[in-house]
């Protein structure tokens, strides 16, 4: 098993602004890609990447770009919400989101979000519009983002987190994410950022691309991200409205079978 553990003096690393975590497991094909985003932002970031062990080259890429990054490791970890949180907590910076290796930032996107959070200082997070980029065809449409409403956040999760950004102090207040969940943590979050601290802060441009192909936890785990969200909504809001039971037959087994064609 490969362990690489490399703490790096990143450019720009001068009172960071924003600590962004890229967790990431052989996704060598696009970590480059979200590396290069990250880099082209015209904010101070401190970049963390923690990479569960991979086995499929994305080794030499950290070690291309470690001139750019905080810290990198590789090594078999306790999954996606506990290398997030693991690697937040490394940094110092004001404001925390995290980019998963197969999505983008688009240019200026985080300094969008940041002026979001410095005219609504009472917001927890901000977070944007973002395109949801089909790796089969190559179109992009936009994903389903709506500005912030409790009612409609238990209808479905109208944030992507992609295009998020939250202020440390408040992922400090819940603790990060659940560890517990593998599929619907960052749904979990906004609701538990949203009790402990008020709304997000919603801006109407698009800031992010998360990526759809077959690789995808959604896409692999589909049932099992929607039992997730179910078990989210019933924690927070106390009931499952009936629109997932409705919808569920087209959003799990439907999809599955689209995507088998």
């Amino acid at each position: 098993m490969l362990d690489i553990r490399l703490r790096c003096k990143q450019s720009g690393m001068t009172n960071p602004l924003v600590t962004v975590v890229v967790p990431s497991f052989n996704q060598a094909q696009y970590l480059e890609q979200a590396l290069k985003s990250l880099t082209d932002q015209d904010v101070p970031l401190e970049i963390f990447v923690m990479d569960g062990g991979s086995t499929d080259g994305s080794v030499g890429i950290l070690q291309r770009y470690a001139p750019h990054l905080a810290s990198w490791r590789s090594h078999k970890d306790d999954g996606q919400s506990a290398a997030i949180n693991e690697g937040i907590a490394l940094g110092s910076a004001p404001f925390v989101t995290w980019l998963n290796s197969d999505d983008l930032l688009l240019p200026g996107g985080l300094q969008r979000l940041i002026d979001a959070l410095e005219a609504a200082p009472s917001a927890p997070a901000a977070y944007g519009r973002a395109w949801n980029h089909n790796e089969a065809n190559g179109r992009r449409t936009p994903v389903w983002v709506e500005p912030f409403e409790l009612r409609r956040l238990a209808q479905r999760c109208i944030v992507s987190q992609p295009a998020t950004l939250i202020r440390r102090s408040a992922w400090q207040r819940v603790g990060g994410l659940d560890i517990s969940l593998r599929m619907a943590m960052d749904y979990d979050l906004w609701w538990r950022l949203y009790h402990a601290s008020g709304p997000l802060a919603f801006v109407p441009d698009y800031v992010a691309v998360n990526r759809d192909h077959p690789g995808t936890k959604t896409n692999t785990y589909r049932s099992q991200h929607y039992r997730e969200a179910i078990a989210v909504v019933r924690r927070h809001a106390g009931r499952v409205p009936l629109k997932w039971w409705l919808l569920q037959p087209y959003a799990v087994w439907y999809k599955a079978l689209r995507g088998m064609r």
